[in-house]
């Protein structure tokens, strides 16, 4: 419980935006396992290669906020972040603060940067936080 003190109200505090407001970039991926209709189960290949580098550095993914997504569109969390026509997984949003790397886009509905290619995420996350990253 949060008691006010030295006459400052206690003011209760989004955590869910936290990362976003403190630069911390946000990587939307789907679900691990799902399923497609009557068939499956599957995962997405895109999201494996992301899964293999944070394997490689779990260091790193301490330093993301890692929200997961299913499978089926719309995709709600997708929308909130980068609008309707960005839905692809995975992908990953960037603070502006930073160097914004060759690749990233701009989302037309939110004017978020992002960058939706795994072997492009893989990179910037290993340059930025100084992990392993793609061979060339």
């Amino acid at each position: 419980m949060i008691k006010p003190c030295m006459g400052f109200k206690a003011i209760a505090v989004n955590t869910k935006k936290i990362g976003e407001l403190m630069g911390k970039p946000i990587l939307l991926m789907l679900n691990s396992w799902f399923d497609d209709g009557d068939i499956g189960p599957f995962y997405c290949p895109d999201c494996g290669i992301i899964e293999g580098f944070l394997a490689y550095n779990p260091n790193i993914r301490e330093q993301l906020e890692i929200i997961s997504v299913d499978f089926k569109r719309p995709r709600p969390k997708i929308i909130e972040y980068l609008g309707e026509e960005n839905q692809g997984s995975p992908v990953l949003i960037l603070d502006d603060s930073n160097q914004i790397p060759d690749g990233a886009k701009k989302s037309l509905s939110t004017g978020k940067t992002l960058i939706d290619d795994p072997m492009l995420i893989c990179d910037y996350l290993g340059k930025r936080f100084k992990g392993v990253r793609p061979h060339p």
